[in-house]
């Protein structure tokens, strides 16, 4: 592999139940604080290429999850497998050519507010990678342009910026290693819907272009209906439902009956039955 790094393990762990290829997958976790318990045996798949919308209700443990996977924080027990590796037994070098294919976007942006936007950008380049100035300062701006802001955004600081364009800087330094998966913590978080709504076709678009493979914590309605192609719910501990739409109109819980057929739902879900004419772009 370039700039010293070993290579990372086997790509991805083969589902036999459905022949898709398992990027991540979570057995048995458990994640505690002190006396509390917040994940206990927690199970959960994402698979190669899908957008996966991760749900539930506040203070479940959905950015615990999250950051757990990442190894920002310690489990108790479980196994965390991420393109076909353990996380928890692979050698130093192999954790640091598997943290090259993962890419993550924190809820609020976390920009670093003394750098510029491109200078947040190259930060990743700078930690992984050997490469001369001008190489990253390319690579910045075709990050820059390929999550939509305009040239002259690389020069901005994070305070001169609307929250929209934080968001999409974000998504450009999460992307600049050119990762495998990427995680989403509440990505159209403070965002108007048209520009919630723009942020979603924007990832669905990466995801086709790119062939990325995401995991979307969220409360959106919105972005589950338009660009998720799995769901999966966080409650008691574990993961209660994960499936699609359907599956989830069909779970018998009262939380996720609520959460999907409520009153904030409804409009969501007579959007999604019009007619694709009826539907603007």
């Amino acid at each position: 592999m370039e700039d010293g790094l070993e290579e990372a393990p086997q790509t991805a762990i083969k589902d036999k139940s459905n022949g898709r290829q398992v990027v991540l997958s979570v057995r048995d976790l458990t994640v505690g604080f002190g006396n509390k318990l917040v994940l206990d045996h927690l199970n959960l798949d994402i698979y190669r290429g899908e957008i996966l919308g991760f749900v539930g209700a506040s203070g479940t443990g959905k950015s615990v999850l999250m950051r757990t996977v990442l190894s920002l924080l310690p489990h108790r027990s479980g196994t965390i497998h991420i393109l076909g590796a353990d996380y928890d037994t692979v050698s130093e070098d192999e954790r640091m050519a598997l943290d090259t294919r993962l890419g993550v976007l924190f809820q609020h942006g976390a920009l670093f507010s003394a750098l510029t936007v491109k200078e947040n950008i190259q930060l990743p380049m700078r930690e992984y990678l050997d490469l001369p100035q001008s190489l990253m300062d390319e690579l910045a701006y075709l990050k820059i342009e390929m999550v939509g802001l305009p040239p002259d955004a690389a020069d901005k600081y994070p305070s001169e910026l609307s929250g929209g364009m934080i968001k999409r800087a974000a998504l450009a330094r999460a992307l600049a290693l050119d990762p495998d998966l990427v995680f989403l913590d509440e990505p159209t978080s403070g965002l108007d819907p048209i520009g919630a709504a723009d942020f979603d076709a924007l990832i669905a678009r990466l995801r086709d272009t790119l062939g990325l493979t995401v995991y979307m914590v969220t409360h959106d309605l919105d972005s589950l209906f338009s660009v998720c192609d799995r769901i999966a719910v966080l409650g008691e501990k574990r993961v209660l439902v994960e499936g699609t739409l359907e599956d989830m109109f069909a779970y018998d819980d009262p939380w996720v009956q609520s959460y999907f057929r409520g009153k904030r739902a409804r409009s969501v879900v007579v959007q999604e039955k019009q007619p694709a004419a009826e539907v603007k772009e």
